[in-house]
């Protein structure tokens, strides 16, 4: 049986299984929303304080990558920050699919973040975090946005490690940690 193991490093996560496959999220980190909700900041604050050199763009687009070693997608759909973006759900939707594919032709790992618990979940939501799954390395979920198992079956289904924290703060600790088993 294959055992995954995740390793936090200064400049990010390793993640190696037994054939010697490995996949780094390295710095810097580019992070942006999928669906403009605010807790995109609340990431931002989190990779600050666990001293990781990122760049923040709500509204990044494919060219932003250019200095990006990993792609963070911050999951959760807000009717009132898609408005404030001037966007709609399906010009988000394009939006994070673009940059998406554009992560996936260079090579850059996506990691997913779902910080908002219970309150960021929906239709809107769920149906934009199973596009980013699809396409992650890992994703670190929030307990409370969980409680149906959404992410446990999404991660499941897309073979990808599938880290769970008690409060948004929490987050911060598998960003900081020496070693975690997966």
């Amino acid at each position: 049986m294959t055992e995954l193991l995740l390793l936090s490093l200064f400049t990010g996560w390793i993640l190696a299984q037994e054939k010697n496959i490995s996949l780094l999220f390295e710095e810097p980190f580019l992070i942006t929303s999928a669906g403009q909700s605010a807790d995109v900041q609340l990431a931002s604050i989190l990779a600050k304080r666990a001293g990781i050199a990122s760049v923040l763009s709500k509204l990044a687009t494919p060219e932003e990558l250019e200095n990006a070693k990993t792609l963070v997608l911050v999951l959760g759909a807000s009717l009132k920050g898609l408005g404030a973006a001037g966007l709609d759900m399906e010009k988000e939707k394009r939006r994070v699919n673009s940059i998406i594919e554009e992560a996936q032709k260079k090579n850059i790992p996506i990691l997913c973040l779902h910080l908002g618990g219970e309150a960021r979940r929906g239709q809107l939501s769920d149906e934009l975090a199973s596009v980013c799954l699809a396409r992650a390395k890992m994703a670190i979920v929030v307990k409370g946005g969980n409680k149906d198992g959404f992410f446990t079956r999404k991660c499941r289904e897309y073979n990808i490690p599938l880290v769970e924290v008690e409060k948004t703060v929490d987050a911060l600790m598998p960003l900081m940690q020496k070693q975690i088993s997966g």
